[in-house]
């Protein structure tokens, strides 16, 4: 270290140089942010009484004073003037004095006396012990027999039933046209009066055979002529129920 400070380039003095300093940065805002801050600087203060001034005691928060109020009322005309009241007025004296030689006891008893009877109200009770009622009000009274239209057949039951015969001609006039043009046969009443009592007679003498069966029927012909005579009997009930329940039969021409 000391041969370091004996270097010869240690001989003489070295002047020291100072770092110089670049310029400092200034913004070209400054001044109208200055001004910005001290125009606003009263703004954000919260520390302390607000600087504000103090309301006078004259102006006092009145009654009724924050609801809204009705325009001025206009001065009625002159010629406009309101109807006179019939209502006597308060000052208004009646007229005193006024006497009547009527003798409204005796006249009411002879209106009484001559006049008709009343007629008492009809009523209804509804039990031994119970309270009274008018009977008009009820609804007991048959009032809607009294109508105009009581007993009429309304008028879209006409209608219907007028669409229903048109339907019903409509059917028996295509049934016919296809009848016509299979060739079928329509049964006449007597045709089918007649057949219907054959059909009777046939199951009437069907069911006296049935009847004179024995009553032991131990061997198989006895059972094979039962089964047969009962399916008779079904067949024949069965067409003896079609032939009445139906008027018109048709069938077809051999």
């Amino acid at each position: 270290a000391q041969c370091a400070q004996e270097s010869i380039y240690n001989l003489l003095p070295r002047l020291e140089e100072k770092p110089v300093k670049p310029p400092r940065y200034i913004s070209t805002f400054r001044p109208s942010v200055k001004r910005e801050a001290e125009k606003n600087k009263a703004q954000c203060k919260t520390m302390g009484p607000a600087k504000v001034a103090l309301p006078s005691p004259k102006d006092f928060l009145q009654k009724h004073s924050k609801e809204p109020k009705l325009p001025a009322r206009k001065k009625e005309r002159d010629s406009q003037k309101l109807p006179e009241l019939s209502v006597p007025r308060r000052t208004d004296h009646p007229v005193m004095g006024i006497q009547s030689k009527k003798n409204f006891i005796n006249s009411n008893a002879i209106a009484a006396i001559t006049g008709p009877p009343k007629k008492p109200q009809p009523i209804y009770v509804d039990r031994r012990q119970g309270d009274k009622y008018l009977l008009e009000t009820s609804g007991l009274v048959p009032k809607y027999i009294k109508k105009k239209d009581y007993g009429v057949t309304p008028k879209y039951l006409t209608r219907r039933n007028e669409e229903m015969e048109r339907a019903r001609k409509e059917y028996e006039a295509s049934i016919l046209e296809d009848l016509k043009k299979r060739a079928m046969k329509q049964l006449s009443d007597e045709e089918r009066r007649s057949l219907l009592q054959g059909l009777k007679k046939n199951w009437e003498e069907v069911y006296r055979e049935f009847q004179c069966l024995p009553v032991e029927i131990d061997t198989i012909p006895k059972k094979l002529y039962k089964g047969k005579l009962e399916s008779q009997m079904k067949q024949l009930e069965h067409d003896i129920d079609v032939i009445e329940k139906h008027k018109v039969i048709y069938i077809a021409n051999e």
